[in-house]
C-alpha cells in the first residue's frame, strides 16, 4: 500500500471514530426517556383552532394527564397551527400544532424542559392516516437506533375536547418532537441560525449516514444545506454546530417518505419517480470515500432497526409488515456489490 492511501485509510478511520465518539449524548428530557405510549386529555377551542388555523395568535388550551404515582397533573398551555402542507384545510382536516407550555408550571412534571414543541397530529379520520403517522413516528425511532444525533419523539394517545362545545371529543394518536433546543443542549452542540450551508461544512461521517438514512426510508423531500428564500435553513433539516466550523444537518418531517407512504405523499416531479417508494440515493459523491464504513454501520443495526418497528405495538400488523419488507429490500442492496455500484457509487451526485 502506498503512504498516500495509506494516509487516506488513516484519515478515514479516524473520521469514523470522532464520529462515533462525537454520537455521545447527555440524556433526553424525561418525556422522551420513555416509549410507551403516553395518554393525555387535550382541552382547547378546537372548534376556532381548525377553522381559523392561527401560525401567530395562540389560543389558550389545558393538557391534562396521569403521572407515575396515578396523580392527575393538568399544565396550562397556549396553541397555534403550524407547517404548510399539513396546515392547508384542503390537504389535513387537522392541522398539526405547536404547544406552548408555561414552564413555570411545568417544573418536576413529565413536561419538566418543555417549552414551544411540535405535535403531530392524523391529518385525517382514517386508518390509512392513522397508520401513515405511526409509521412516520417509527421513521425518527429508526434515526434514533442509528444516531444520538437525531430528534426524540414520545407517542401521545390524546382526547381532543372542544372548550366551545361544538365538537364531540375524539381520541386520536400524536406524538410530540423534541425542541431543537434541547436536541442542542443534549449533543453538545449550538443551534446555528444561517440561510444556507455548504456540503463540504457538513461532519462527513454525519452527511453519510444520513444520506444513506433518507435512502433507507425512501425520502427525497429535504435538503441538508439549503431552503426556501426568507425561511430557516434547512428543508426538513435543522443545522447544528458552528459558523464556519464543523455543521450536523440533521433530519425531520419524513411524511413524504416511502417508508410512511402516506395517503397525500408525492415525489418531487424532478426526480422523476414512479411513487415514494421507490428509492433515490441523494448522497455526495465527494464524500464516497465514508460510505464502506456508513453501509457496515447499518448492517451491524439491522436486528435493531427492525426491532424498532417490532415494539411499536399500536402499528397495525400489515403495515408493520410492509414496513419489514421495505426495510429488508435496503439490506438486500447493502449486500450486493453490484447494486452499491448501480445505486450509490454511480447515482451519487
Amino acid at each position: 500500500m502506498s503512504i498516500v492511501r495509506w494516509t487516506l485509510s488513516i484519515f478515514t478511520l479516524f473520521l469514523s471514530i470522532s464520529a462515533a465518539s462525537g454520537d455521545e449524548a447527555l440524556s433526553p428530557d424525561p418525556l422522551f426517556q420513555s416509549n410507551d405510549v403516553l395518554d393525555v386529555n387535550f382541552s382547547a377551542p378546537l372548534t376556532t383552532l381548525l377553522a381559523e388555523r392561527p401560525v401567530v395568535d395562540e389560543l389558550p388550551a389545558t393538557f391534562r394527564y396521569t403521572n407515575a404515582l396515578g396523580q392527575s397533573v393538568e399544565l396550562e398551555v397556549k396553541v397555534r397551527t403550524r407547517g404548510r402542507f399539513r396546515r392547508d384545510h384542503n390537504n389535513c382536516r387537522f392541522p398539526p400544532l405547536r404547544l406552548n407550555f408555561e414552564t413555570s408550571q411545568t417544573k418536576d412534571t413529565l413536561f419538566h424542559k418543555q417549552d414551544k414543541v411540535k405535535l403531530v397530529t392524523h391529518c385525517q379520520n382514517s386508518s390509512k392516516y392513522e397508520q401513515a403517522l405511526l409509521s412516520e413516528f417509527a421513521a425518527y425511532r429508526l434515526l434514533n437506533v442509528m444516531s444520538n444525533i437525531s430528534f426524540r419523539v414520545r407517542m401521545l394517545k390524546i382526547t381532543y375536547s372542544d372548550r366551545e362545545g361544538k365538537r364531540g371529543d375524539e381520541v386520536r394518536y400524536g406524538f410530540i418532537i423534541e425542541h431543537r433546543d434541547r436536541l442542542a443542549r443534549r449533543i453538545g452542540k449550538p443551534v446555528l441560525d444561517i440561510p444556507t450551508t455548504s456540503y463540504r461544512s457538513i461532519d462527513p461521517a454525519y452527511m453519510n449516514l444520513v444520506s444513506l438514512y433518507h435512502y433507507l426510508i425512501g425520502n427525497t423531500d429535504f435538503s441538508q444545506v439549503r431552503t426556501a428564500a426568507g425561511e430557516r435553513c434547512c428543508h426538513n433539516h435543522v443545522l447544528f454546530g458552528t459558523e464556519g466550523g464543523r455543521v450536523w444537518s440533521v433530519p425531520y418531517d419524513f411524511d413524504q417518505s416511502g417508508l410512511v407512504n402516506a395517503p397525500h405523499a408525492r415525489p418531487a416531479e424532478r426526480f422523476k419517480l414512479r411513487d415514494v417508494t421507490q428509492r433515490l440515493y441523494r448522497g455526495r459523491c465527494f464524500n464516497i470515500e465514508n460510505l464502506p464504513q456508513t453501509i457496515a454501520d447499518f448492517q451491524d443495526k439491522k436486528h435493531e432497526l427492525l426491532a424498532a418497528i417490532g415494539d411499536i405495538e399500536i402499528l397495525g400488523a400489515a403495515k408493520a409488515r410492509k414496513m419489514t419488507n421495505y426495510i429488508e429490500k435496503f439490506y438486500d442492496t447493502l449486500e450486493s456489490e453490484r447494486r452499491i455500484n448501480s445505486e450509490f457509487i454511480r447515482k451519487c451526485i
